[in-house]
């Protein structure tokens, strides 16, 4: 939808990631006309996400999708490396390998089907949180009863998140895309990978089509080579990740700076919903993401169902709170994995005690709620892979 449209509508939602599209799903089932505004005309990959735990699983579920029937490929175990260290063990429940291109545009597609207004390949520029407007690059102004914001990491001028008094600095986050390889698929088959190394870690999972996603979040300094120059280093620091990219550097990356793993926001403007990482930003090696962003955007078209825009300020302490188990558990995780001693000792405990790891893959839901397959047995395997 592009040209002029109403100056008012019922409800605006900026972004159209898992967040936003589980949020106007809802609210257009709930018979709210919900307008849905997403700055790619059409099927993308994102920077960051492709793994479904079972709690992002059960959400999908509940939606009415079914990840598995996209194509998605089940993950039963994670893998990491870090030095000379590897350990695997065995999921609490299935988890899934899934393209955000395509788990982007089934929830798109549903929310249309569900009769949200879709208005695809609009860009907007700054919001004003007084009067819940929002103004699109033509210059066109729009504003709603209410706001939702699932701009994802991608901050909005007006709305964006509040890092005072923030000491880290915020990371970076790549992705890049492999391809289709028979020894690499049968090593990777039904596990997702982590890489540790200096100030940083790299994921690898396959994907619907049989290519690999690599996912990389580095600290901002690590950047001063170039994405170039940090690959090389990281294919020194981390061999096995070298092994699995068969000595290559992908000719393409993706990526977004700025990235502030651990931050929450407990307060917001009248009428304004932050949900997904406008909410809460999880490290990636939690890989619980997708879940917090669908469930956030879920509960908050619930709240605003329920008892309208005046609900946004105590739904996001709500949130705030919420969040706080999953997201420092992953910030634990994230600063003791930093350095040689921490993974070091990380990678000694999870080989003497694996179930540490399951334990830890549990507090880092931000939901326990799972799809009903059967609980997996931790296991050790510190041997070759």
């Amino acid at each position: 939808m592009h040209g002029k449209g109403p100056s008012t509508v019922p409800v605006l939602i900026v972004g159209g990631g898992p967040a936003g599209a589980a949020a106007a799903i809802t609210l257009a089932r709930g018979g709210v006309e919900a307008y849905l505004v997403d700055r790619h005309a059409g099927p993308h990959d994102g920077v960051c996400g492709g793994f479904l735990g079972w709690d992002a699983l059960a959400e999908l579920r509940d939606l009415g999708v079914d990840a598995f029937a996209l194509g998605a490929r089940p993950v039963g175990y994670l893998r990491l490396f870090a030095g000379g260290h590897r350990v695997e063990f065995a999921l609490p429940y299935r988890a899934a390998g899934l393209s955000r291109r395509v788990l982007d545009e089934a929830l798109i597609g549903l929310a249309g089907k569900a009769g949200a207004v879709l208005l695809r390949g609009r860009t907007v520029r700054a919001a004003d949180p007084v009067r819940r407007s929002i103004r699109f690059d033509d210059g066109e102004e729009w504003s709603g009863a209410a706001l939702l914001l699932a701009t994802g990491k991608h901050e909005l001028r007006g709305l964006a998140r509040d890092l005072h008094g923030r000491k880290e600095t915020p990371s970076a986050g790549l992705r890049a895309q492999l391809p289709v390889d028979a020894s690499r698929s049968r090593d990777l088959a039904g596990t997702i990978e982590l890489h540790l190394f200096d100030r940083g870690y790299a994921g690898l999972l396959l994907q619907e089509d049989g290519t690999t996603n690599l996912c990389l979040a580095v600290a901002h300094e690590r950047l001063a080579a170039g994405v170039v120059g940090l690959m090389k280093e990281i294919m020194v620091e981390a061999p096995r990740l070298a092994e699995r990219m068969k000595g290559a550097i992908p000719p393409h990356f993706d990526a977004i700076a700025g990235v502030p793993y651990g931050w929450r926001t407990g307060t917001t403007s009248p009428g304004i919903f932050r949900i997904g990482d406008q909410g809460a930003v999880i490290a990636s090696l939690a890989g619980d993401g997708i879940a917090m962003a669908l469930n956030s955007g879920v509960s908050a078209a619930q709240a605003l169902l329920d008892h309208g825009p005046e609900a946004a300020a105590d739904w996001q302490r709500r949130m705030h709170r919420r969040n706080f188990r999953p997201v420092a558990v992953a910030e634990a995780l994230r600063h003791g994995a930093k350095g040689t001693v921490g993974r070091d000792v990380l990678m000694r405990l999870l080989r003497w005690m694996p179930a540490l790891g399951v334990q830890a893959a549990q507090l880092t839901r931000i939901s326990a709620r799972r799809t009903g397959g059967r609980k997996s047995g931790a296991r050790s395997a510190p041997g070759p892979g």
